[in-house]
């Protein structure tokens, strides 16, 4: 009997595509094939995400693409954590499991697909790091699950629980073994990355005998030593500015790890921040930006921001567009408010008209294009460390250690063919725009 095909469509943030990523790995030690068209199947999952409104959306609609096509359909992930979500819309589907649900979805699989071949790791060659679906040269790290805040506008924690931390020595390992098979940068994700540790009350583990706080210095720290000469950038990810923070940056400054920090800030006026169960101490915040560049000069700071929140007035949003002027942050992202079921923020008196919520997001982005503009024209000239994510006839496109892949900009070097996906190469910048540069080696 040929192994049974398995169609997998995953959906959502880099923490979901991990879980994807895990799913697919045992899906693959468990002898399934993996294949990448619905007619080829003979089982689709599907991996959701529902985290907003558009996100449902593209999910249910997914769903229904996958059951018009091939008609049997599993579906794991966010949305999945209310059944009745999935099944209320589409009740056809063979099983429904939250995230992170790997052995549900595994199980669902082997009850709607029978296939009993022992793994064979001499023919079904699934790597040691696993099955990943990010390019060779770079990888998400997850190191943690679920949350312990209770942010207004957010539903993650009742979809994923409380903060879970992973040991660190397992952590360590997993990098290890990535590193080995070619990663060349490491992407650390979580919903919290600087609660690392809480939950366990940051238990020391050991790894190759050395004793591993699961704490986020410690894992800096053990981070940034492995692969000897061959070590890769270490990027952080959904930071919560807690004053613990203030200790990564020197390791940032003696080119431990990446001088990057994605900061979720969310807003600039106090009083938003506390109606979204956010820290509200604005000066202090601008306080440590200041602080920390002066630690390293070449800290990128990456933020995300809500526009037309709850009760957001004329002066909340010019405390806003006065927050990023003065922080003058490297990389923003805003998104409109928009109801979430679940969230506690619906319940907010002051909803704002869409039509000033879409006035109010291109004012803050212009002013946002502004100051990225200013800030990479000032690399002109500069000599900068670039990994390279593609190269056709046109040339070679890559990132320089301010730039997260998918979310931030990109690198040009027109012409240069000779690179390699996943080379690291020193380049000097000589053009640029609002998000990307030019360069050369």
């Amino acid at each position: 009997m040929s192994a049974p095909k398995i169609g997998f469509i995953s959906l959502g943030c880099p923490k979901a595509l991990v879980d994807s990523e895990l799913i697919l790995t045992e899906l693959r030690t468990n002898g399934y094939d993996i294949v990448p068209s619905y007619q080829d199947a003979d089982m689709v999952v599907v991996n959701t995400c529902g985290f907003i409104d558009s996100a449902k959306k593209e999910s249910l609609d997914t769903i229904g693409e996958a059951l018009s096509e091939n008609g049997k359909v599993i579906v794991t992930g966010c949305m999945g954590a209310t059944e009745s979500d999935i099944t209320d819309v589409h009740p056809s589907v063979l099983d429904v499991s939250g995230p992170h649900a790997y052995e549900q979805v595994l199980g669902a699989v082997k009850t709607h697909l029978p296939y009993d071949a022992p793994y064979n790791p001499h023919i079904d060659l699934v790597p040691p790091q696993g099955i990943k679906l990010t390019p060779r040269h770079y990888a998400y790290l997850k190191i943690s699950e679920g949350c312990n805040h209770r942010c207004s506008f957010c539903i993650i924690p009742s979809m994923r629980g409380d903060l879970v931390s992973r040991p660190a020595n397992d952590v360590v390992a997993e990098a290890e073994g990535l590193v080995k098979s070619g990663v060349k940068e490491l992407l650390v994700i979580s919903q919290d990355t600087s609660a690392y540790g809480v939950d366990t009350k940051y238990r020391t583990t050991f790894h190759n005998g050395a004793p591993i706080k699961t704490k986020m210095l410690d894992l800096c720290n053990a981070l940034g030593d492995i692969g000897g000469e061959n070590t890769p950038w270490v990027r952080l990810h959904y930071v919560y500015p807690y004053p613990h923070v203030d200790d990564i940056i020197p390791l940032m400054a003696e080119g431990k790890i990446l001088p990057y920090l994605d900061i979720p800030f969310q807003h600039g006026s106090p009083k938003i921040l506390k109606a979204m169960k956010r820290p509200g101490a604005i000066d202090n915040t601008l306080k440590r930006v200041k602080a920390w560049r002066e630690i390293c000069p070449d800290l990128t700071i990456r933020s995300t921001f809500i526009v037309g929140f709850p009760g957001e007035t004329e002066d909340d949003f010019k405390q806003l567009l006065d927050f990023i002027d003065e922080a003058q942050l490297d990389r923003v992202g805003a998104f409109k408010y928009s109801p979430v079921e679940g969230a506690a923020a619906n319940a907010i008196d002051g909803h704002v008209n869409d039509d000033i919520k879409e006035h109010r997001l291109a004012e803050f982005m212009g002013l946002q294009a502004k100051i990225s503009t200013d800030k990479l024209a000032k690399k002109i000239g500069k000599t900068i460390d670039v990994i390279i994510d593609e190269v056709d006839e046109q040339g070679a496109v890559g990132r320089s250690k301010a730039d997260a892949p998918e979310i931030d900009g990109l690198v040009y070097l027109n012409d240069e063919v000779q690179h390699n996906v996943g080379d690291i190469v020193s380049v000097t910048v000589h053009a640029s725009d609002e998000h990307d540069l030019w360069a050369n080696t």
